[in-house]
């Protein structure tokens, strides 16, 4: 299931677009601004004006102009670049994580709604048996025709039961099948047999969480990032460069053409230009820091908040192994006491029907504590990312 949902699921390949969508960017990183050609008139008179000899009509100037940026700019600028798809590609991992934890969650409750189901059959079936047995003594005054109606009630309870959790499994399927991207109406089948248990962590610290958790390494890209960022922006003191030529063709046929070449370069360190700069940089560099506090703060509360779940469900499994092998068994021998008294007619249905109620509150106590407990696993298998 988990392997669809990592190949199929619509989500995640919407990153596998942006990774190359960032990837695509790094070609052009590296690229210089187009050339600027033009074409006009240098040192032409106004129309009308008395010229003095055939020199003075100017010329037909033709320019070309390119801007050469600075290598070492160019370079900054590409590796910023090609870091960007590192952070896109942890913003996947995250997103993968949430949608492994979605489908544990969902195919946990399936489990703990078959088994439910397989509760609430037993209870029917007894019910069912009971309100025979009752019906066959009414007639003989030994039972009241109030017990008949009661277990009637009972088992019409039961039958409602039964009804809301089939729905529930229908539901959970149909959310399942989505995440895996598949027709909702997809059957499968769920491995009742499968055992969940807890097992923590041997070595859980803030350097296993820096490692395994996908958000904090989405943070240390993110961090990364910055900092190649702040490596560009430091760039911006290096000068650029810029190469201009211009052709003049006389009008005066006497006159000779001409042309002019220049090469410029630009000073960026001059004080009312390097303030952009030295400002971005200053600025971008408390960023930096601020993400780096705030990682370690993510990464103290996560866990103590993970240590802490790592108490309550080793409590919740013994919790579970009380009701599993002391709590339910103790109940289910006094209904079948009751039961059998009933039968031997030295107990009345009141009493049974209260036996086998006690021992359905019983069992919902344990179902809800159990689903409880496979949301905690989950929850704790989603912070360490295992």
């Amino acid at each position: 299931m988990l392997q669809e949902i990592s190949a199929n699921n619509p989500s995640l390949k919407v990153y596998d677009s942006r990774i190359k969508s960032d990837d695509a960017k790094v070609n052009g990183a590296k690229a210089w601004m187009a050339p600027m050609v033009g074409v006009g008139t240098f040192m032409t008179p106004y129309p009308g004006v008395k010229l003095m000899d055939e020199s003075a009509k100017g010329a037909w100037v033709f320019s070309a102009e390119q801007d050469i940026p600075n290598p070492v700019k160019l370079k900054a600028k590409a590796k910023y670049q090609e870091a960007q798809s590192s952070v896109t590609l942890a913003e996947q991992a995250v997103q993968a994580n949430q949608l492994k934890a979605r489908a544990k969650e969902l195919y946990f409750d399936l489990l703990v709604a078959n088994k439910t189901l397989v509760f609430q059959r037993e209870n029917r079936a007894i019910m069912q048996n009971m309100k025979k047995i009752a019906e066959i003594r009414y007639p003989y005054n030994q039972g009241s025709l109030s017990q008949v109606f009661k277990a009637d009630g009972r088992l019409y309870e039961s039958e409602n039961m039964i009804l809301m959790t089939e729905s529930e499994i229908r539901s959970k399927k149909i959310a399942v099948n989505t995440l895996m991207y598949r027709p909702v109406s997809t059957e499968f089948n769920v491995d009742t047999s499968y055992k969940v248990s807890f097992n923590p962590t041997a070595l859980l610290d803030t350097a296993y969480l820096a490692e395994n958790r996908s958000d904090i390494k989405q943070m240390d890209r993110s961090i990364d990032v910055m900092g190649l960022n702040i490596k560009q922006m430091q760039q911006e003191a290096k000068p650029d460069f810029r190469i201009r030529f211009e052709h003049m063709s006389n009008r005066a046929a006497m006159m000779p053409n001409q042309f002019t070449l220049m090469g410029m370069i630009s000073i960026p360190i001059v004080p009312w230009s390097s303030k952009m700069y030295k400002s971005e940089v200053k600025s971008m560099s408390f960023e930096r820091d601020a993400m780096r506090q705030q990682k370690e703060a993510m990464l103290s509360d996560m866990l103590g908040m993970t240590k802490s779940m790592e108490n309550d469900l080793n409590n919740m499994q013994l919790q579970l192994t009380n009701y599993e092998r002391k709590i339910l068994p103790a109940l289910d021998k006094n209904l079948k006491v009751s039961m059998l008294s009933y039968q031997e007619n030295k107990e009345n249905l009141n009493i049974v029907i209260d036996g086998w109620e006690t021992v359905n509150m019983a069992q919902m106590n344990y179902i809800g504590q159990l689903k409880k407990f496979y949301q905690m696993i989950v929850d704790y298998e989603k912070n360490i990312e295992r």
